[in-house]
């Protein structure tokens, strides 16, 4: 009896072993041969401009350019739950980046998540997202990476404790969660909305802020654009579960994402901001406006099931809530607030404008986490952010981490619907420990 049990307890003991080896087997890939690093002049200038531009898209500049360092050479660590990875150096140099690496090298680890040498990334690097990425798009790309100047930057040691920094179990992490793919067309769609999606599922990996993610670092499946926590700020739900006040619809949705602002949904700020300036704003407009179709799919705007409000009637109802609440209540956020905001952000004439956005309308306001609220309130936004030109102080110099707690919650009461947050006061001080963060 006691043999039998040993025997089973080996055996369940085993199969994980097992499994990891079946899975390292299936996806193991070999070290593919170095190059010479090609002359700038063996790519058209055409076609570098085409890849200057999906970088754009795919926002490429905000992982692999550490703060105050060069453009693409690595360096920028993302705080994971399982550590800090380095984002790697994506210049040409022969040394430290992928100067050496053929085409055919740079493809498979944009679609397969395997870098030159045969290892295995750290799904951290989108390549679930990549992968949709077509052939002649992958080598615009290359073109225009193998074209930028060479930087001499060796990576930096990831934080990732043993054993999961072990390259190979990433193998077991694939097998669970990625399958290569290519785009296919949705016949039932227009142009424009299989144009968004392409650049939204593919290059631009919008899902990977804005889903939630499992135990093991996988977005949730099922759950695609449901909002998430990232990086010390909150990626809102895009989809009909989105908490602003007005639904969001394609003429909102192209101009958040070609100005960084709108009058009735507040502005872009921290990591979004750099999506919008930094990376998409040398994307034509047909693509954003192909990103704001396929969107407003998503979210449902135009369907017989998407919210039917009198836009109007809402923006009237939302000032003059703000204005009755701020004179009856006076309580130390109330305070807070006539002191450092009503200068800027009351809107008394009934028109809320994108400067200076109504409070009752801002979806930081109404979204389900404060972190973004926060943010704003301590650190500001800056004039390259927003609507560029356009500046707003931060405040974690002034306020105390109760001052922040008690206006973020006054907001909360007087300029929304929904439920009073919990624990804002950790959060101003985890903000504050960080400050800051997803800014580039």
């Amino acid at each position: 009896m006691l043999k039998k049990i040993f025997t089973g307890l080996l055996v369940l003991l085993a199969l994980p072993v097992i499994a990891a080896l079946a899975a390292y087997v299936y996806y193991w890939r070999p070290a593919l041969a170095p190059i010479n690093p090609p002359a700038a002049t063996a790519f058209s200038p055409q076609v570098v401009e085409r890849g200057r531009i999906l970088a754009g898209m795919g926002n490429c500049a905000a992982c692999h350019t550490a703060k105050d360092g060069a453009q693409f050479a690595g360096g920028h660590g993302l705080a994971t739950p399982f550590g800090t990875i380095y984002a790697t150096n994506i210049t040409p140099d022969p040394q430290t980046g992928i100067g050496r690496w053929s085409l055919a090298a740079f493809q498979r680890a944009m679609r397969e998540g395997v870098g030159r040498d045969g290892a295995h990334l750290f799904p951290v690097f989108p390549y679930t997202h990549f992968t949709l990425v077509s052939e002649a798009d992958l080598t615009a790309l290359y073109a225009y990476f193998m074209t930028r100047p060479p930087v001499y930057a060796a990576a930096s040691a990831n934080s990732v404790p043993f054993p999961l920094n072990l390259r190979p179990l990433q193998a077991g992490w694939k097998l669970l969660y990625f399958k290569p793919a290519s785009f296919q067309l949705d016949p039932a769609q227009g142009l424009d909305w299989n144009r968004g999606r392409y650049l939204a599922e593919g290059l631009a990996h919008c899902a990977a802020c804005h889903t939630p993610r499992n135990a093991l670092g996988a977005e949730l499946a099922g759950s695609p654009y449901l909002g998430a926590s990232i990086d010390h700020w909150y990626a809102p739900a895009l989809t009909s579960a989105n908490t602003a006040p007005l639904p969001w619809t394609h003429d909102e949705l192209y101009a958040f994402l070609r100005t960084g602002a709108t009058a009735l949904h507040g502005v872009a700020a921290g990591p979004m901001s750099a999506v919008v300036h930094e990376g998409m704003g040398a994307s034509p407009d047909s693509d954003v406006r192909a990103l704001a179709t396929y969107f407003a799919g998503v979210s449902g705007a135009g369907s017989e099931t998407a919210r039917k409000v009198d836009v109007g009637a809402v923006v009237k109802a939302g000032i003059d809530r703000s204005q009755r609440v701020s004179l009856v209540d006076n309580d130390r956020g109330a305070s807070l607030y006539v002191a450092a905001c009503a200068s800027c952000h009351s809107n008394s004439n009934g028109q809320p404008v994108a400067l200076r956005p109504e409070l009752s309308l801002n979806s930081a306001v109404s979204a389900p986490d404060p972190a973004n609220l926060i943010q704003v309130i301590l650190h500001g936004i800056n004039r390259d952010e927003a609507m560029r030109g356009v500046l707003m102080p931060g405040f974690a110099q002034s306020l105390t981490d109760n001052d922040v707690a008690q206006l973020a919650a006054y907001l909360r009461r007087s300029r929304s619907h929904q439920p009073a947050w919990t624990n804002l006061e950790a959060a101003v001080a985890r903000a504050r420990a960080t400050p800051g963060a997803g800014k580039q």
